[in-house]
C-alpha cells in the first residue's frame, strides 16, 4: 500500500487584474448605493461586498467621494449618450439628419435596460440636495452641462425655430418629464417605460410644428 500522501493540493487563488478588480468593486457599489443610497453605506460595505480589505478597496478608488464620482461618471453617463445613438444607425441618427426626439426615445429605451443604474441616479440626485453631498454641484449643474453638450450636435429642428437656442425650454421640460416618468417605472405596480414615454412624446414635441422632426 503506497504510502504516499494523499492530501488535495490547495488550489492557487486566482489573482485578478488591476482592472477586474475595479470593476467588480464598482459594480458592487453601484448595487449597494442603489440599494441603500451614498450615505447608507462604508468603503467596508463594499470591501465585504466583493470580498477584500478595505484597504484594498481604497487603493483602487482613494477615497469614498473619489468612488461615488467613478460610480456616476464612469457608469450612468458613460453610455446612453448621443455619441452612442449616432453610432447606432437608428432613424434620426445620420449626419445632417440629428433629430432630438429620436435621441430621447433612443435613451428611454437604453434606460429601460439599466434598471439598476436608473435608481441609482435618482437616490443620488435627492441625495445631492444637501450641500455636503460630493455630487451636490455636478447635479446642481445638471441642467446646465446637459444643455452645453447638447449643444454640441447639429440637431435637425422644425424652420419655426430661429436656431437651438430655442428648443432649450423643450429639452429642460422632456427631461425634467423623463426623471418624473423613471421614478414612477421604479415603483410598484411596474410600468413600460417605453410605451409611457410614447404617450408622452406628442406632448413634449406636438404636431404639427414637430411632424418629420420626430
Amino acid at each position: 500500500m503506497s504510502t504516499q500522501s494523499t492530501q488535495q493540493a490547495t488550489p492557487k487563488r486566482v489573482r485578478k487584474s488591476p482592472e477586474e478588480r475595479k470593476r467588480e468593486i464598482l459594480d458592487a457599489a453601484v448595487r449597494l448605493i442603489s440599494e441603500r443610497g451614498y450615505n447608507g453605506i462604508s468603503v467596508q460595505d463594499v470591501a465585504d461586498a466583493v470580498g477584500v480589505t478595505k484597504q484594498g478597496v481604497l487603493r483602487y478608488i482613494g477615497s469614498k467621494d473619489n468612488l461615488l464620482a467613478m460610480v456616476y461618471l464612469e457608469n450612468y453617463n458613460a453610455t446612453g449618450n448621443v455619441e452612442d445613438f449616432r453610432a447606432s444607425g437608428e432613424p434620426g441618427s445620420e449626419e445632417g439628419n440629428l433629430r432630438l426626439p429620436s435621441y430621447l426615445r433612443f435613451l428611454v429605451r437604453h434606460n429601460s435596460r439599466r434598471r439598476m443604474l436608473v435608481q441609482l441616479f435618482s437616490i443620488l440626485q435627492v441625495e445631492s440636495f444637501n450641500p455636503d453631498h460630493p455630487l451636490h454641484d455636478e447635479f446642481a449643474d445638471r441642467q446646465n452641462s446637459v444643455w452645453r453638450y447638447y449643444s454640441c450636435f447639429e440637431w435637425r429642428v422644425p424652420p419655426a425655430f430661429d436656431s437651438f437656442d430655442d428648443v432649450r425650454p423643450t429639452v429642460r421640460k422632456a427631461l425634467e418629464i423623463m426623471d418624473g416618468v423613471q421614478l414612477r417605472w421604479l415603483r410598484e405596480p411596474a410600468i413600460d417605460l417605453n410605451e409611457e414615454w410614447a404617450e408622452l412624446e406628442p406632448m413634449i414635441f406636438p404636431s404639427p410644428l414637430w411632424d418629420g422632426y420626430r
